[in-house]
């Protein structure tokens, strides 16, 4: 017992020993080496916490922030910006800043295709600026890369405009919208286009129609100005042309029609150049796909613009064709892309063909309350012109028939249009060409064709000439001369 009681105290006095011995750091010891290492280590690692605790309330409050404000943060330094910008010029160059504002009004506000967005006219450059960012970021979250051009306009203006969409202000619809007449705050008139989100289509044709037209500008075109974005709704504004569209006063009038022939020809011209346009003037041009009567708005003066692209198809210079799901109107719609599904500029052309017809009969291109004979106005068109009865073709309610000459071109143009033969359809420059000639290669009366003898040698022709005078000589003499 004694012995271990000794092996204890002495493993004791070594342990402490041990502790309170020196180390050559400054000549310390052990047990405070010990402890300065184990502080120092929990002083780091509170360092460490805490630094990642910041780190963490810090993105927690910059994403609440971003949530709470939205967007303004970015365009209020934007604005900020713009203000001081402003000033500097307004201080140091006026002259510059005159010369600005003129090249503003020459150049359309809807060729700026940059994200700062176009500058209203009545409009500051504060609005218009959060107005360009908010859309830029609302086409991103529904991936329309290709809606930075234009002027975005908000809901609540849409809905003030509107008078929050009521029934009254409608002044059109269809399968895939409704068109709203609206009055902006600044008094002008707009034509607002609500799209009907039914599957994802109000998606599909918002796209279409801002990549086909959002940036192109013809007096036969119906013009886009803005559009509208928030959450599901899909609105397109486009430009208010008050005179209803072609169909209206075609089918829709009484005895006598205030469309004369001359006035129906210029809406025929006008539908031609800007479906032309369409076909020629861009790049990648743009197959319409619906071209119909109804589609074709006209103004106090009866000029023409093509609307509702909704169903148009972008066809590339590499391409002859696109083949897509047939779409249309019946009646209008091209045989060849009815069967095959395969569309070109061919198509719009036949549907051209359709309405031009529908312009010269006053007649719907399908009407089951007539005979059966006249049900289908291509059919019965086709026949009437084979049996040479093109006067009988003209609307009973023009009060002045078309000259004959006049007539026959339009009818030959119509015949050419609706070629079963898609390649031998003409182009809608040609047919501009074609309507507008004063003179067309055809004879205004058909002749019949006479068999004539053959022509006799020159010696014969001149001895019978001779033979002739002698006998008329002759004659002379013998005649008594009688008073």
């Amino acid at each position: 017992m004694a012995v271990s009681g000794e092996n204890q105290s002495s493993g004791n006095s070594s342990t402490s020993s041990f502790f309170t011995s020196k180390t050559p750091i400054l000549g310390l010891q052990v047990y405070v080496v010990i402890a300065a290492t184990v502080i120092i280590m929990v002083i780091i690692l509170f360092l460490i916490f805490l630094i990642t605790r910041l780190n963490r309330t810090s993105k927690r409050r910059r994403s609440v922030g971003k949530k709470s404000s939205g967007l303004l943060p970015l365009v209020s330094d934007v604005i900020r910006e713009n203000k001081t910008t402003d000033l500097k010029v307004n201080h140091f160059a006026k002259k510059e800043d005159e010369t600005v504002a003129i090249l503003k009004k020459e150049v359309p506000e809807v060729i700026e295709i940059e994200s700062e967005g176009i500058k209203g006219s009545s409009g500051s450059n504060e609005s218009s600026t959060s107005r360009s960012d908010t859309s830029s970021a609302i086409s991103g979250s529904t991936e329309s890369t290709n809606i930075g051009w234009g002027r975005w306009y908000s809901l609540k203006e849409l809905e003030m405009a509107t008078n929050g969409f009521r029934a009254e202000n409608v002044i059109g619809e269809g399968g895939y919208g409704v068109v709203f007449r609206g009055v902006l705050q600044d008094d002008s008139v707009v034509a607002v286009k609500k799209l009907l989100n039914n599957k994802g289509q109000a998606e599909k044709e918002f796209k279409v129609e801002v990549e086909a037209i959002g940036k192109v500008r013809h007096k036969n075109l119906a013009g886009l100005l803005g559009y509208c974005s928030e959450g599901a709704h899909r609105i397109l504004i486009y430009e208010y042309i008050d005179n209803g569209n072609l169909e209206q006063w075609l089918h829709g009038v009484g005895t006598v029609s205030p469309l004369t022939w001359e006035i129906r020809m210029k809406i025929a011209i006008g539908t031609a150049r800007g479906l032309a346009y369409l076909h020629e003037g861009l790049e990648p041009k743009v197959v319409h796909r619906d071209v119909k009567s109804s589609n074709i708005l006209l103004d106090r003066k009866w000029n023409p613009k093509v609307s509702d692209f909704g169903l148009s198809k972008l066809l590339g210079s590499e391409k002859s064709y696109v083949t897509t799901r047939v779409m249309g109107t019946f009646g209008y719609v091209s045989p060849d892309y009815a069967s095959t599904g395969m569309l070109n500029e061919g198509s719009d052309v036949y549907s051209f063909g359709v309405m031009l017809m529908e312009i010269i009969t006053g007649r719907s291109p399908v009407d089951y309350s007539r005979a059966p004979g006249e049900m289908n106005l291509v059919d019965w068109f086709k026949g009437m012109v084979a049996n040479r009865r093109g006067e009988e073709l003209v609307d009973p309610l023009i009060e002045v028939h078309p000259p004959p000459r006049s007539l026959k071109r339009v009818l030959l143009v119509c015949l050419r249009c609706i070629d079963m033969d898609a390649n031998k359809r003409p182009k809608m420059g040609q047919i501009v060409h074609m309507l507008e000639a004063d003179e067309f290669p055809f004879r205004s009366e058909p002749r019949p064709v006479q068999e004539k003898d053959p022509l006799p040698p020159r010696s014969a022709r001149t001895n019978r000439v001779q033979l002739a005078t002698k006998d008329g000589v002759g004659d002379d003499e013998q005649k008594p001369t009688g008073r």
